[in-house]
């Protein structure tokens, strides 16, 4: 992996983001509360259609059901066509942070401008093949981009490599259009990827199966998974 450093102005906090998607659907209030106890940042909801990208997840229901067992922030990533419907329900299923995606909404603008009416923080998903210029007339209504380097709609998958460089150039466009965005990095993020990742700019990491792997001591790989982080930070 390419790790690069961003530029050294970039003063950031590295917060960390699972995913719940490895998580036991049975028991998902116990899975938030032991993240929660495990000092990971924020919970990050993945939630698909089977029409966007070949999954299909869960609604804002599950999400409402779940706020009452973690005081931490939920962010939902919708990998959904038209996410304009459905921005009002999960607002008011207690996400603070919604994320659409680029490629899947008509009227960006639009959309963002609709999340922010509602009180929520807003952001936008590229996938990786998506370029930065489909956000740069919009910078300014977002509060997060998220770089996917994987493809959506499954877990597990292996870090792009050539994501790296969209990263940097993340960073190069925030630094010229609004420096308060963070940048948010989602797929095959693991011990592994991390230092590459905040080398390159990452702000907040979202991490499922590679954080998951360690239900026996999350504890203990959460605080592995920010020391990485930490350490990687440019000076």
């Amino acid at each position: 992996m390419t790790t690069t450093s961003a530029p050294a102005s970039d003063d950031r906090i590295v917060e960390l983001a699972p995913s719940i998607l490895p998580c036991d659907f049975g028991r998902l209030g116990e899975e938030l509360q032991a993240l929660e106890e495990a000092g990971v940042d924020r919970i990050h909801w993945d939630v698909m259609d089977g029409v966007f990208v070949p999954n299909i997840t869960i609604g804002a229901p599950v999400v409402a059901s779940c706020r009452r067992y973690s005081s931490l922030p939920f962010e939902v990533h919708l990998m959904i066509i038209d996410p304009e419907r459905y921005v009002g329900e999960f607002i008011d299923a207690g996400c603070e942070l919604i994320t659409v995606h680029a490629e899947a909404t008509r009227h960006l603008h639009r959309t963002l401008g609709l999340i922010k009416s509602l009180g929520a923080r807003a952001g936008v998903a590229l996938n990786p093949a998506t370029p930065l210029s489909a956000v740069e007339h919009v910078m300014d209504e977002l509060d997060v981009l998220m770089i996917m380097s994987v493809n959506p709609g499954f877990g597990g998958q292996h870090y792009i490599e050539s994501m790296d460089a969209k990263i940097l150039a993340a960073v190069a466009l925030r630094e010229a259009t609004n420096p308060s965005v963070k940048i948010e990095v989602d797929g095959g993020v693991s011990e592994e990827t991390i230092a590459g990742c905040v080398m390159n700019g990452a702000q907040i990491l979202v991490s499922g199966s590679a954080l998951l792997a360690h239900r026996d001591n999350l504890g203990q790989a959460v605080n592995h998974f920010h020391q990485l982080a930490t350490a990687a930070k440019p000076s």
